[in-house]
Order: C-alpha cells, then sequence, then structure tokens
C-alpha cells in the first residue's frame, strides 16, 4: 500500500501533518481581535505600489524552499497583471515571530501599503502588531482563524470554510444527521468545532460526537463509541477530521471492519483525501466525499509555475498569487483607498490561483470548493466549485 499504513500496526506517528496544520498549530492564543486600523493606506493608483511579501528566508532548509515558492508565486502574479504596477519588497523572517515583527516595521517604514505573509501565525499575529497603528492591513498565509482580526486576515484554506461546502452539500444530499469523529488535540477539536457550527448553518442535525486520542489503542476503542452513536441515532453521514498522515488509515481499516461503510453511513473528510495520492487507494474511503479547490483553476497554476520556473510549486505557493492577485485586482479600480478593508472585503471576491476567493470582515476567508468523491482510487467531482459568489456551496 504505502507507508503511512504501517501505522495501522505500531503506534500512530503523531503530529507528522500538512503543511497547513502545522500552520494552524503555530498560533498565538491572543489574537488581534479588531486591534488596529483597517482603513489602509492611500496608494497614487498610477504609480507602482510598495507591496511588502514576509517570507521565511533565512530559517530551515524547509523555510528556505518554502520562500523561492512563495516569492516565485508572487512575481508570476505580477507578471499576469494586467497593467497594474507592483513595486515587490521581500523580506525575510526566518519562519520567527520576533522576526516577522521587525520586517513588518520596517517594510512600513520603507512605503509598504499592504503586508502579503507571513507564514506562521505566531509570525503573522507579530506582524499584524508592529504594524496596527500604521492602519497597514496584513494578507497572511496562515489558515489559523485564531489569530484573524483587527488588520490581519488570513489567506489559507479554513476549517470552517470547507466543513461549511460540505454539509451544505450532504443537507441537500439527504445526508444530513452527522456524527463527527475527531482527535482531541487543538486541530481535532477546532475541526469539531467547524463541523458544528456548519452543521447549524446548514439546518442538518447533530447526531453525536466520538473523539480519540492519538495513539492506535485510542482509535480502536473510538470505533465501538461510533457504532453506537450511529445505531442509537439514526446517523446517516460520519465525518472525519484525521487526514493520511495521522488516524485516517487506522480509521479507514477498523471502522468498515465493524460494519460502518459508505454503504451505510456516508464518509466525509475535512482534509484532502487526494493528497497524497496514495490516500486515495484506502479501501475503507471508496465512496467518501471531501472538498478540493477548483481541480481546473489549480491545473493552470500548476502550469503556470512549471513553465517558468521548471518545477511544480509547492501547495501553500498559491496563497502568494492569491495576494498579489487581490492586490492588483483592486489597485485597477484606481481608487486612492484600494488597500482599505471596505475594499479588501468587497463580496465579488477575487480570481485566485486556485479559484475564486474572498476576505471576510472578521479576517476570515472563503474559497470556492469543489465537492468530491473517491471512486475506484480516483477523485470524481461531485459538484463544481462555483465560478462566481451566490451560486451553489455559498
Amino acid at each position: 500500500m504505502f507507508a503511512i499504513l504501517r501505522t495501522i500496526r505500531k503506534p500512530i506517528r503523531l503530529l507528522i501533518l500538512p503543511i497547513f496544520a502545522m500552520l494552524l498549530a503555530a498560533c498565538d492564543p491572543a489574537a488581534l481581535g479588531g486591534l488596529g486600523g483597517k482603513n489602509g493606506p492611500q496608494i497614487d493608483p498610477n504609480a507602482p505600489v510598495p507591496v511588502a511579501l514576509l517570507i521565511p528566508r533565512g530559517g530551515s532548509a524547509a523555510d528556505n524552499l518554502l520562500a523561492k515558492n512563495l516569492e516565485n508565486a508572487a512575481r508570476l502574479a505580477i507578471r499576469d497583471l494586467d497593467g497594474v504596477k507592483i513595486d515587490l519588497r521581500v523580506y525575510g523572517t526566518a519562519g520567527k515571530a520576533a522576526t516577522a515583527a521587525t520586517a513588518a516595521s520596517q517594510a512600513v517604514a520603507d512605503g509598504a501599503k499592504i503586508i502579503i505573509g507571513p507564514v506562521y501565525g505566531e509570525a503573522a499575529n507579530a506582524a499584524g502588531v508592529a504594524v496596527a497603528a500604521s492602519g497597514v492591513n496584513v494578507l497572511s498565509f496562515s489558515n489559523n482563524t485564531t489569530i484573524a482580526g483587527g488588520n490581519v486576515f488570513v489567506l489559507g484554506p479554513t476549517f470552517d470554510n470547507t466543513a461549511n461546502r460540505l454539509v451544505s452539500y450532504a443537507k441537500r444530499a439527504g445526508k444530513d444527521k452527522i456524527v463527527i469523529v475527531h482527535a482531541n488535540d487543538i486541530g481535532g477539536q477546532l475541526g469539531r468545532n467547524a463541523i458544528q457550527q456548519a452543521i447549524a448553518a446548514n439546518g442538518a442535525t447533530l447526531a453525536g460526537s466520538v473523539d480519540y486520542a492519538l495513539s492506535q489503542e485510542a482509535v480502536w476503542a473510538a470505533v465501538p463509541r461510533v457504532k453506537a452513536a450511529l445505531q442509537s441515532t439514526g446517523a446517516n453521514a460520519v465525518f472525519l477530521t484525521a487526514n493520511s498522515s495521522t488516524a485516517l488509515p487506522l480509521l479507514a481499516e477498523m471502522l468498515p471492519a465493524e460494519g460502518i461503510s459508505n454503504k451505510t453511513s456516508q464518509f466525509i473528510g475535512l482534509t484532502r483525501w487526494d493528497i497524497p495520492a496514495q490516500t486515495l487507494a484506502l479501501p475503507g474511503i471508496q465512496g467518501g466525499w471531501f472538498a478540493l479547490p477548483d481541480p481546473g483553476a489549480s491545473a493552470a497554476f500548476a502550469s503556470s509555475y512549471s513553465a517558468a520556473y521548471g518545477e511544480r510549486p509547492l501547495d501553500i505557493a498559491d496563497l502568494a498569487f492569491d495576494g498579489i492577485a487581490a492586490v492588483g485586482s483592486l489597485v485597477k479600480s484606481g481608487n486612492k483607498n484600494a488597500l482599505s478593508a471596505a475594499s479588501l472585503t468587497q463580496g465579488a471576491g477575487f480570481k485566485g490561483a486556485n479559484g475564486i476567493f474572498r476576505l471576510r470582515a472578521d479576517g476570515t476567508n472563503q474559497r470556492g470548493l469543489a465537492v468530491a468523491a473517491v471512486r475506484n482510487n480516483q477523485v470524481v467531482l461531485l459538484e463544481a466549485a462555483p465560478q462566481a459568489f451566490g451560486g451553489a456551496g455559498f
């Protein structure tokens, strides 16, 4: 099968998570909560607009690779802007909060009208605090919604957005009585909360919630509790927060062994079940649903990046493209207040590397996602990603 399935026969390797899960963990619980002005400094739309890009250059080898991808994607987006001139100024943060705060302050002193980045939650929070008094807004690459607010926006895909998309689809498909299965760590709890909120917002029913500690024995012990919750409530869906690097392979084997499968209870995943690609071969998730960005847009971005730089981009690189695309779209309007919070959160949103997205007044975001199923180890689209806000999924 693939390497992660070895965890079925030995303790689960804890916290070996995809990049966005790591970003989620790197948070400062003291979120900005409305700190700082959000009007943004005025710009001259007829002159190059100074934009600061904060990337984790100067940190670990992994951070430097990530920094390279982010800068490449930002420059790719600038190349595609139609007549808009961006004066991109790049600052390294070494992946550290204190360095990010210093870099953000220097960027504003150098004349930056908006900051794109940094990556990690603590660094984004620190950068936002450092420049809050200036009114400069920060479009961070984090997906950590606890730091969103005030002058800090998160560009990363969020649990809330994914959960809402999937519960909305499940409700319309008649799979609206849902049991949540989640780890009892911070990521699992935030995932559970997002699913609960989506259930309430879409008029579905929360039939139960089953948690487990991050160990093989704890996951085994949770399976009978999942079965009991389904039987006692008549639930017709199981929403899993796990990914293939933690408990998903084990749950995908143990749940069907207990008679719980997509034939009786629809499996729904909060994480991408097509990353890594080997996940699609898990027998237990065949027929399961998950959400993903617009495949056509994602493929076009990857192709453009590869043509420009000779290699495929890291998954997070698209966020730098999105940040520049949003700034370019707003500057093109000719409005001197193009980078204010009111402009950044305009309802029509933006077209990014992975499809449409928009920023919300609370600092979070909404992204147009497709709904897919796993069938015969392949991704099959059930509902395409919306091409404008107001359609299916919104």
